[in-house]
Order: structure tokens, then sequence, then C-alpha cells
């Protein structure tokens, strides 16, 4: 697999290869921390006015399968889009049973066919909302997917957002790096670059906020378990062959001693959320002698009202 081509700036350390590889990594349910920051940032959308009429989830198998059929029981008349990384394989595992087509014809009255459709090729400007969770800090190059997730929304729509932010195991990162290890995972963006980039990327509105959350384990086995469910080291730097069963027991033996512990004796490790959302405003051109106009954005321009004189 090659490296992604796009000439849009790369995340420093994260190996392309590596993250394009765990994305497609197959799997028929969501690791549950993607579960849960997905019940999280659903409470964000009792700040949204805008009903979608269409929404597309991407990258859905990552991003939390409960979290999908929530929001298809939050959006009952909307058309649903499964757009990224196996959003085919999304689709089938998402799909009415045979016994459960009364209920989902009646809700889905109107639909050409029942359950989400796979965005076609080239979709632009079909959605209302474009809901990804977790997904903009496994990217190699964020400003392009942002500006995929634009092209999705019609004019007036929005995208919600979730990623790792760079506190996200800091405790085992100060581990590693005592004892001269590699570092755990690749470097994590901050919050506020995540808002600059938005509008670098033509959104407007922009708001980003974040949370910490505190995980603890009764071992570092159980850490271990979890860390696997939930991610890959994707760090350019990381060790490329197998280390055998010395360093595992190296690391469960030194994550014992040096990763914090909470009152209870529990292992604690931290994992920073950063969630945003932002909306596709009115396309504006900008003059010069000669000016391209996108066609959807030519579209989008002439439904807009004349202003009164």
């Amino acid at each position: 697999m090659n490296a992604p081509s796009d000439p849009t700036p790369a995340v420093p350390d994260l190996d392309p290869v590596a993250a394009a590889r765990w994305r497609q990594h197959p799997r028929t349910e969501s690791p549950w921390l993607c579960e849960e920051v997905a019940a999280r940032m659903a409470q964000r959308l009792d700040w949204m006015r805008q009903v979608p009429q269409d929404w597309v989830h991407w990258a859905p198998l990552w991003g939390g399968l409960r979290g999908h059929r929530a929001l298809s029981e939050r959006y009952p008349q909307a058309r649903e889009w499964l757009a990224g990384e196996q959003a085919e394989a999304a689709r089938r595992v998402l799909a009415p049973p045979p016994d459960g087509w009364r209920g989902w014809t009646q809700r889905l009255v109107g639909r050409a066919e029942p359950g989400p459709a796979p965005v076609p090729d080239g979709g632009q400007g079909l959605a209302d909302l474009v809901w990804a969770n977790l997904a903009l800090h496994l990217h190699p190059q964020p400003m392009a997917l942002l500006n995929r997730w634009r092209e999705l929304l019609r004019v007036g729509g929005f995208v919600m957002f979730s990623g790792l932010g760079p506190d996200t195991l800091h405790e085992l990162r100060a581990v590693h790096a005592r004892m001269d290890w590699c570092p755990p995972a690749h470097p994590l963006t901050d919050m506020h670059d995540w808002g600059d980039m938005l509008v670098e990327a033509g959104f407007a509105e922009p708001v980003v906020d974040m949370e910490r959350l505190t995980l603890t384990y009764p071992s570092a086995e159980r850490l271990l378990a979890d860390l696997r469910a939930w991610g890959r080291n994707l760090h350019r730097e990381r060790p490329r062959g197998l280390r055998g069963k010395g360093y595992r027991q190296a690391w469960l033996d030194a994550v014992e001693r040096y990763l914090p512990r909470q009152p209870d004796g529990s292992l604690a490790v931290t994992v920073e959320v950063i969630y945003g959302h932002a909306f596709k405003p009115e396309p504006r051109v900008k003059l010069a002698a000669s000016s391209q106009v996108p066609l959807q954005d030519m579209r989008a321009m002439l439904r807009q009202p004349r202003p009164r004189s």
C-alpha cells in the first residue's frame, strides 16, 4: 500500500501506511471506547436546531454501530448514508434482519430501500450532517479529510466530529520515555489547531471543546488488552519487527511499576477527547481576472435570495 499522495500537510510522525491498515482492519463490532465517545458526542446534538433530512456516518464500523442506531432513532425520517473506511461492510452489519422489515419499512416510508446506503462515488452536497466519531486523529492528512466532509455537506449543513487529543496516554508515554522506548502512539493534535483547520477548510462557526476521561485497570494485562482493542501504535519510529515474549513481559513489569495508581490500587491512564462541530457556509467567489467556481457552489449561490434595494 502506497502512502497517500495528497499535497495537504501531513501529521508529523504518523505512519500513513500503518494508519491506513488500521482504518481498514476487519471488524464486525465497534470498540467500546468508540461507542462511549459516540454517546457523549450525541449529547451535543441537543445544541443543534437543525433536523437533518440526510446524514452521513463516516467510518461507521470504527465510529460506533450502537451510536449509528441511536442516531437512526433520533432522526427517524432522515436518510442515512455511509462513507469512509469499510462503508459497505458496515451496511451489511446494519441491515435489518428479515423479521425486522416491518418496523423498518414503517420508519423508512418513501425510501427506495431500507437501511443505510454507501455514498455514491464523488457524492457531493447530499447531507445536512456528517457524523465522524474518533476518525480525524487517525488520518495522516486531516485537511484533506476536512475538505471531503465539507464536500459531502449541503450549504447550511454541519459536521460533528471527535478525536483524541495530546494528553491521551500521557502516563504511558512517560513510562516509555523512562524505559528509553519509542513512544506508544504518534503525536496528537491540540484542539486549538483543529479549530484553525476547520476555518482553513472553509467551515464557519467552529466550536471545539474537550474532556479528559480517566480509565482504570486492575492490571497491566487488562490495560494491554484494551489498548489492542481500540488502537495501534502508528508512530513512524516504532520497532518494525516482532519483539517477543521478553519485551512483552518487560512492558508489563514497567507499567505495573511506574504507571500512576488510583487510591484503590488500580492503574490509571488519561484519554483526552476533543469534540467539534462547524457549518458549511454559503460559497463566496474570490474576484480575479479569471475565476473558476465549482458547479455545486454556483448552484448554491444562485439559490440565494436577492438583497433588497
